[in-house]
């Protein structure tokens, strides 16, 4: 991203993405599989119910792109890559994502079907608990939710 990418209204393609779908009236779950990343990180995050893979990543900058900016030396991509909380357990102690599915052992890849029949699960779960809220309910929390991403916590909660 860059002057570039602000030349072609990345960051108005984003904002018009995000209006939209916090005012869609039906749920939206989403199902991070692999690298939720970039401006496109941010359009995802609408979602009533935000779930990931268990070694998906999320975040809106890589950890190649973070240590360049941060600290224009790539041998800090490791560091990065912590101080940027991408992982399914770290976004979902910071209630950025909704949950967890599992994978098979070894990583999704091992197992396709199991994989597949995993993801089934949840968004039938998700979208069975989603679909019995009233529409007015379902827009005000998807509302709430997106805004209180990024909250700091005050002193106390953060003991």
């Amino acid at each position: 991203p860059g002057i570039e990418a602000e030349e072609r209204g990345q960051a108005e393609a984003i904002a018009s993405n995000l209006e939209k779908m916090s005012q869609l009236k039906t749920p939206i779950l989403v199902i991070i599989i692999g690298e939720g990343g970039s401006g496109g990180a941010l359009g995802i995050g609408v979602g009533d119910k935000v779930l990931m893979l268990e070694n998906a990543i999320y975040s809106v900058i890589s950890p190649e792109g973070c240590a360049a900016i941060l600290w224009k030396d790539q041998s800090k991509v490791e560091e990065a890559a912590s101080a940027l909380k991408l992982t399914a357990e770290d976004l979902l102690k910071l209630k950025i994502i909704d949950g967890i599915i599992p994978e098979p052992r070894g990583g999704a890849h091992r197992n396709v079907e199991e994989t597949a029949n995993n993801i089934k699960r949840a968004i039938l779960r998700e979208i069975e608990s989603l679909k019995s809220l009233p529409l007015e309910e379902l827009l005000l929390r998807r509302k709430n939710k997106y805004r209180s991403m990024g909250k700091l916590r005050s002193d106390e909660n953060a003991k």
